[in-house]
This record gives structure tokens, sequence and C-alpha cells, in this order.
């Protein structure tokens, strides 16, 4: 079996690299799932992840799964067959979005918008107004196209028609503003593996009592053992005891808690704005050999950074050269853009001018 002898620089579209106290916490001795003392972690990280999100939402805690599985958990609870969802599609997160309801049974009306730009809320709001749904779903950070969704004025909308507003913001939680909140979000899921700096694993979401409140009207159960709200409550709540659904990855639990409080530590203004500059570092360093932005400014996602390549340029050579001799990964373009464009992630302590100079020190021998 190979063994890895050198950590990689990883600055692709998520995992990123972990800082060294996540790692120190992933090799803490184990404790039982149902122990006193994970259930005052597992207190604690609901706490922080509520900082976080910044809400107050009682019902905020780590999914059991990568950040597919916050989706998936929200939906299957959300959604029942002959409900409508209204979706913003501008990459593969929004499709997902809309192809996993339609599994589920819900009518999908999709707001399509070319890919590399922010859903037209214009566009979107009318979807809402006209078809009523259930559930009106953005992506806040897309990673196929590096776009940074605004959302704000979504939520008025949806009040005015009894829909629940529903973002991903996997790859711009802790590296963007996300402000549940504030923004009306009454469903959001993200992902560890981003911005957190943590292993991929566990997916953080929160719901409003508003969200809850449509939920207890369920007509029937919902059709998931692992993914059942009231059965994941009665084991991440605590009130009135707790009772056992499933055996939480606990490595990951303390993974997780230490990277949100070294989050809290830093500042999340600070995070956000250390998370822009490098952005912007990149950006101005890539131009010199002849990147240029996929997506405008004032709609770019900072953790993630999309960039057409140069002309004539062997992007799946180079890239293969960067990872296999240098190190470092990249990503590479998904669907229509697959071959146009490179995905360079800047997440969590990835996210500084050390990392862009040594992709750049590196790119000097190819381009």
């Amino acid at each position: 079996m190979q063994t890895l002898t050198t950590a990689k620089r990883l600055l692709g579209p998520g995992p990123c690299n972990a800082s060294p106290s996540v790692l120190e916490a992933l090799a803490r001795p184990l404790v039982g799932h149902m122990d006193p003392e994970f259930f005052d972690l597992m207190e604690s990280t609901k706490s922080l992840l509520r900082k976080l999100f910044q809400t107050e939402n009682k019902v905020t805690f780590p999914v059991s799964g990568t950040g597919s599985s916050g989706m998936e958990f929200l939906l299957v609870n959300f959604l029942e067959p002959g409900d409508t969802l209204v979706v913003g599609v501008n990459g593969v997160f929004g499709g997902r979005i809309a192809a996993l309801s339609e599994k589920l049974g819900a009518n999908v009306i999709r707001v399509e918008q070319e890919w590399g730009r922010a859903v037209d809320l214009e566009a979107f709001n009318k979807a809402i107004l006209e078809r009523r749904p259930k559930i009106a779903a953005l992506v806040n950070g897309e990673t196929s196209t590096g776009v940074y969704q605004n959302v704000e004025g979504v939520s008025d909308v949806c009040k005015e028609t009894d829909t629940l507003f529903f973002i991903d913001c996997v790859t711009s939680l802790a590296g963007m503003p996300v402000c549940i909140d504030d923004w009306g979000v009454d469903l959001a899921f993200s992902g560890t593996q981003k911005c957190l700096g943590v292993p991929p694993g566990l997916a953080p979401v929160t719901i409003s009592d508003r969200a809850l409140n449509v939920y207890r009207k369920r007509s029937k159960p919902t059709p998931s053992f692992y993914f059942d709200l009231d059965a994941i409550l009665a084991y991440v709540d605590g009130e009135g005891g707790r009772s056992y659904h499933h055996t939480a990855p606990i490595s990951m639990a303390f993974a997780l808690e230490a990277a949100l409080q070294e989050i809290v530590d830093e500042g999340l203004e600070a995070r956000w704005k250390r998370h822009a500059e490098a952005a912007t570092y990149l950006r101005e360093q890539m131009s010199v050999f002849g990147f240029t932005p996929l997506v405008p400014e004032g709609e770019r996602l900072n953790p993630l950074t999309t960039l057409y390549l140069p002309e004539g340029f062997d992007e799946a050579k180079v890239r293969g050269a960067l990872l296999n001799k240098h190190d470092i990964e990249v990503g590479a373009g998904l669907g229509p853009l697959a071959g146009k464009i490179w995905r360079i992630g800047l997440m969590s302590s990835n996210a500084s001018k050390v990392s862009v100079d040594l992709l750049v020190d590196a790119l000097k021998g190819y381009l």
C-alpha cells in the first residue's frame, strides 16, 4: 500500500488542508457516542455553529455525512410528493437540488441562469409569486462556477407566499458572509471540508422555528430512517434525555469543535476579509499568465476562484504536473466549463498569499 510522505497543498474545490489543532483533535482518544462527555461536546458545537450561521435557531447541528447529506436531510424532511419547489440553477449544485427534489416527487420549477453568473433575483422572485412553492432554494456559494449569490430580499417574497427559504452555503460558510437570521433563511446546510477547514464527514444544518412548524404538518412520516428529523432530534437535542439513533462520527465532532473555536477566535469579519484579500491577490498574480475571471466583479465567491485558461494551455497536463511534481492540487471545470476553466480554492488556512505564491512559482515552469 502506498504511503503518503508529503503533505499536499489542497487548492482545489475542497477538501482543503486542516490546521494542526484540527488534526490534533482528530487524534483524541475516542469516547462513546452516548457518553456524557460527548453530549457536552455536542452542545458546545451547536452553540459555536449558531455563531457561525449567525442565527438563534435552536435546531442547529452537524448531520453525520458529507455536505450533500445536509441537502438530502433537509429535502427529505421538508418535501413531500406533490409539493412545489422553485430552485435557481446556475451550476452543478443548483441542478443537484432540483434532481433530488424530483426524485422525492416534488414539482420542480427551475429558474435557469448562465453558468458563471448569479441567478436573476427578479426572475426568481417572480417564480415564487406565481407558483407559491413550499420551498424556494438558492445556492449561496456555487462551487462549480465560483458564484456568490446575493439572497437579500428573497425572504420577504417567501413570507408573502408561505414559502420556506432554503440555501446551500457549503462553500461560503466561514469564508464570506452567511447571515441566516438577517436574510430570513429557514433551511440551510453546509459542509466541513471547505472554509471550516475540517476533513469531509459532517454537514452543519440550521432550521428555523417557522420551518419546524411546517414540518409538524407533514401528511406522512419522513421516508428515511437515517435522516428522520424527529429521531435525530431525540439524540442531538437532549430535552428529556437522549435516545440512541446512530453512531455519530466522534473524531469528526472533535475536529469540528476545534475548527469552530479557531474561527470564533479569529473573528468572522476578519476571516471574511482574509479570504477576500487572498482571492484578489490570486486573480492579480494569475492574470500575468493570461488567466481571466469567469465571474464578474460583485458576484465572485472568494473562497473558490474560477479562471478562464490562457489560449493553447494544456490544462490537464499542467494540472497533473502540479499535483504529481509539486504536491499542489487545483480543480478542473465541470459540465459546460470542463476544459475551459480552473477552480482554485483558497479556503480556511489556505486563504493566504503563501498559497498563491506557491502555486504561481510552480506554474512558472509551464507557462
